[in-house]
């Protein structure tokens, strides 16, 4: 069964923020490139997906979010992008032959995050280069065995067409693209949810929805603006709430119980994919599956705007 067979059958966990609880582990310190341990401590990265994979996610992240030609390069002493992706695939390969729960189907998703340059008329990267910047991407983690794509993360519209044209035009896998809306419920580039849904679905993608930035209360606020115009199944995947300082140490300001019940609602709104972003840990998503598994999914029907 492939992953968007099983999103139509039952709600589909995708796991909880990577950089943060790696960073909470100890394994990452401030400064450092996270997609470096995929080849310097892949046992860190396999015991994460692990920890997801037990605690109920249905797919798990590759460590990628920021692998890109930019930072890897195959020169002095850096390793290429391929390195890169194709050891962070073989991590997640080897979490989910070792996982022990019991669950129908574990996928991996290849992770995609912007490529931290602004794009041309507003910066200095040409729209052309970002697609082929992407586009290695995309093909390193769809050699290495990939099930699907995920575009997260992204605030510009511009890029995000880049990011999704790449993953069309080289893979044939499944793309899931989801964006970041700020308070006035836009991307940073101004653009609002029922324009990124005709754009998207214009261009293809199989699953959309927003991620990061705020917590699942104020998702549960932008997700009907989603679901009244979205004709594919809508994902949702907030932060633990907001970030602060104690002692050192950035916490979140959701509890795992709270985010839990929260997600409960977006659930019974419509939303069909759900996971974690910054802030989250396995013990969120184990919350997460344990009030909302066995909801019904909402059937995905043809919207006209």
């Amino acid at each position: 069964m492939n992953v968007l067979d099983c999103i139509k059958q039952e709600i589909f966990y995708l796991d909880g923020g990577s950089g943060s609880y790696l960073q909470e582990q100890g394994w990452l310190k401030a400064g450092e490139f996270p997609e470096m341990l995929n080849l310097n401590h892949p046992e860190a990265i396999i015991a994460m997906h692990k920890a997801y994979y037990e605690a109920g996610s249905n797919a798990v992240c590759t460590n990628t979010f920021g692998a890109n030609g930019l930072k890897f390069d195959g020169k002095d002493g850096r390793p290429s992008v391929e390195e890169v992706v194709t050891a962070a695939v073989n991590c997640a390969k080897k979490a989910r032959e070792t996982a022990t729960r019991e669950q129908t189907q574990r996928f991996i998703a290849l992770d995609i995050g912007p490529l931290g340059r602004l794009l041309s008329p507003m910066g200095d990267l040409s729209f052309e280069s970002a697609v082929e910047l992407f586009a290695e991407v995309v093909r390193a983690g769809s050699a290495a065995g990939a099930d699907f794509i995920l575009i997260e993360t992204m605030n510009d519209s511009y890029e995000t067409k880049a990011a999704v044209l790449a993953a069309k035009e080289n893979c044939n896998l499944p793309v899931f693209v989801s964006n970041v809306y700020d308070e006035s419920e836009k991307l940073l580039s101004g653009t609002s949810p029922e324009a990124m849904v005709a754009m998207l679905e214009g261009l293809g993608a199989d699953v959309i929805g927003l991620n990061c930035s705020v917590g699942p209360d104020r998702m549960l606020d932008i997700l009907p603006r989603f679901l009244a115009c979205a004709s594919v199944p809508v994902l949702v995947k907030p932060n633990a709430g907001l970030p602060h300082s104690e002692n050192g140490r950035t916490v979140y300001d959701i509890s795992e119980e709270k985010f839990a019940q929260i997600m409960k609602k977006i659930v019974e709104q419509g939303a069909s994919v759900v996971g974690g972003c910054c802030g989250t840990t396995p013990n969120f998503i184990k919350k997460l599956v344990d009030v909302t598994h066995g909801m019904p999914v909402h059937e995905i029907k043809q919207k006209k705007i």
